[in-house]
């Protein structure tokens, strides 16, 4: 039984939810699997630079001789969003999940530390590749929210959460313009909340709905499957859990086509707006949505009849399906290239 050591932040959004569905699927391909929580002060370390690097550096002799001496406690790390320093040493392996859009210079000068990347896209997959990395495809998932018993209403709904990178601001502005459309429902977390003009047609909720709690969970599942349509006007997204948990619940989905946000969307199973403009985010590229072509599409959303929904409803929830069924199959093809 191979042990595996997921070192990453509990921060109770996309980096807490990666590692419950990552955990789950190395339990299930056998595995032993271990927890380390960085914090701040990891963080801080992981930014060093000069002489306090050199020292935390995997490859030194300092380290060549605590391996010896000292056996590794796990077959495997795998490291989320960064490079870690301080764990390197604990596993007689080390993989890297990364966010191509946070992965900063502290990270990209440690990619000599790690002996494989695990990208969760194919965009991920050629940028690791460009740089050098062995690099396997791994994909990823996201948490099943469908509930049937729940009524369907032609709504738009923007879970906004914690994000910068969402599109959020232009998005009301959007909206804003246009008092005949639906309801857009925003649910953006206190940290990242704005003092934005009001319209009637938009319901702007300031909170938190922790999936960890139960009343929480019950109330974003209801959330989620009550509105028809979903705009996930991400920028830039390394998986993209509201736009893949839109998919599940079968919700007519709206997002840019662009990488990796038009990974997810299959032909027949949403709605994708093209990008105006784009510029660059650690290694990353950021795409913005053409405010033209967003309002067209929102149109199009809104003239679809009840079997064209229907028709893009199931296409959604099939498209769902297959990604969900095939990450436990990805994980055990990265597990037999990397744990020797």
């Amino acid at each position: 039984m191979a042990s595996i050591n997921l070192v990453y932040q509990d921060n109770g959004f996309g980096l807490s939810r990666d590692y419950r569905l990552l955990a789950g699927a190395l339990r299930r391909n056998g595995c032993e699997v271990f927890a380390t929580r960085v914090d701040g002060r990891s963080e801080r370390r992981r930014r060093r630079r000069g002489a306090g690097a050199i020292l935390q550096a995997p490859r030194t002799l300092a380290s060549a001789i605590r391996r010896r001496l000292v056996p590794a406690r796990f077959d495997l790390n795998v490291l989320f969003e960064h490079v870690w320093p301080e764990q390197l040493d604990l596993a007689r392996g080390n993989v890297a999940l990364p966010n191509p859009e946070w992965f900063d210079r502290h990270d990209q000068r440690r990619l000599g530390c790690v002996d494989r990347i695990w990208a969760k896209s194919r965009d991920a997959l050629g940028i690791f590749q460009r740089l050098g990395c062995s690099t396997q495809l791994v994909g990823f998932t996201s948490e099943d929210r469908l509930d049937r018993s729940v009524r369907r209403e032609r709504k738009f709904l923007h879970l906004a959460g914690g994000s910068r990178t969402k599109g959020t601001t232009r998005l009301l502005d959007l909206w804003r313009k246009h008092p005949d459309w639906p309801q857009l429902t925003v649910l953006q977390h206190p940290s990242e909340a704005v003092d934005l003009p009001v319209a009637a047609n938009i319901e702007y909720r300031v909170g938190y709905l922790d999936p960890r709690q139960p009343e929480a969970l019950r109330e974003l599942v209801a959330l989620q499957n009550s509105h028809q349509f979903h705009v996930c006007t991400s920028e830039t997204d390394a998986w993209g859990h509201y736009l893949v948990e839109a998919l599940g619940v079968g919700a007519v989905t709206l997002t840019v086509d662009a990488p990796p946000m038009n990974e997810r969307i299959e032909p027949g199973c949403g709605l994708l707006v093209p990008y105006a403009a784009r510029d660059r985010m650690a290694l990353a590229t950021r795409y913005y949505f053409d405010m033209n072509a967003l309002e067209e599409t929102i149109r199009e959303a809104l003239e679809l009849d009840a079997a064209a929904i229907k028709r893009i409803s199931d296409n959604a929830r099939a498209c769902f399906e297959r990604t969900r069924d095939a990450f436990d199959r990805r994980v055990a093809a990265a597990l037999s290239e990397s744990v020797r």
